[in-house]
């Protein structure tokens, strides 16, 4: 009986939290606008900054690890693509993700005047910043496929799949930046280990090198570590052109929906006192 009951209990919640982004849609998109917009406001290049920091940030990463240390992949079967398509598949979603968290550490204490009113909608904070990434994540995403298309003349059929892979993505970041922006008003020191933690990021996933680079000794530090599986998933989809890691494709949208759903229950239980904490 208590088994069933916790059941109907998840259900519930989950219910709660579609029906809430479902009726706030367009407070939502409004305030992912504004997100982006408003960050930029009076700069002589204004919104353009949005594109410009992973763009140029991009180009740092290219430059480094493709003319100065001379990475060479691809050509083969196995490794079909360049470096630089290698290169890119994981780090444009990763810049994604790694920004929708440092947004999502202060975005309840950055709008404390919104949180104390008592009408608003909070639970759609997390979810604003959410957008605005995966805005800048859509652009760099268009220009990796063109970058495919001129020098492939031809995208691989897996292409099609990136608009379910982002979904799944968006999924796990809501439920993330969920988490982060409750225990952020309450431990304000987390957005300074979120920044720790995404410069580690980049170098304890395979994005920049290959898994069998990795000493045997190692290795096993990607497979613990969750976001590894969705860096194999975007390779799969825009580098190999086939299910290379098919064990992650089950492991990264079952992760993604059960950080959706707990980063919302998590949310739920610490939003009470969120007006008294700021």
């Amino acid at each position: 009986m208590h088994f069933v009951l916790n059941i109907k209990s998840h259900f519930q919640a989950f219910r709660e939290l579609i029906s809430l982004l479902t009726k706030h849609h367009q407070l939502t998109i409004e305030m992912s606008k504004r997100e982006i917009t408003d960050r930029y406001l009076g700069q002589v290049l204004g919104a353009f900054w949005a594109i410009g920091h992973p763009l140029v940030l991009m180009a740092v990463y290219i430059f480094i690890f493709v003319f100065v240390f001379k990475v060479k992949i691809g050509g083969t079967r196995e490794m079909p693509l360049d470096y630089t398509t290698y290169l890119l598949a994981g780090l444009i979603p990763w810049m994604s993700f790694q920004d929708s968290m440092n947004k999502g550490s202060t975005v309840i204490v950055s709008n404390a005047t919104l949180v104390k009113q008592v009408v608003f909608p909070i639970e759609i904070l997390p979810v604003k910043g959410v957008i605005a990434s995966l805005i800048s994540m859509g652009i760099s995403l268009a220009l990796l496929v063109l970058y495919v298309l001129v020098k492939q003349h031809s995208l691989p059929w897996t292409y099609i799949l990136i608009p379910i892979l982002v979904f799944i993505q968006a999924l796990a970041m809501i439920g993330v930046s969920y988490i982060l922006s409750s225990v952020g008003a309450y431990f304000r020191d987390i957005k300074d280990f979120v920044q720790v933690f995404c410069i580690m990021g980049f170098y304890l996933m395979p994005i920049f090198y290959l898994p069998k680079f990795v000493p045997r000794l190692f290795r096993p530090i990607l497979y613990i570590n969750p976001f590894s599986y969705f860096v194999w998933c975007y390779q799969d989809a825009l580098y190999y052109g086939r299910f290379e890691h098919w064990w992650a494709w089950i492991v990264f949208p079952v992760l993604s929906i059960g950080i959706f759903y707990g980063g919302y229950r998590v949310f739920r239980k610490l939003k009470t006192m969120l007006g008294n904490v700021l």
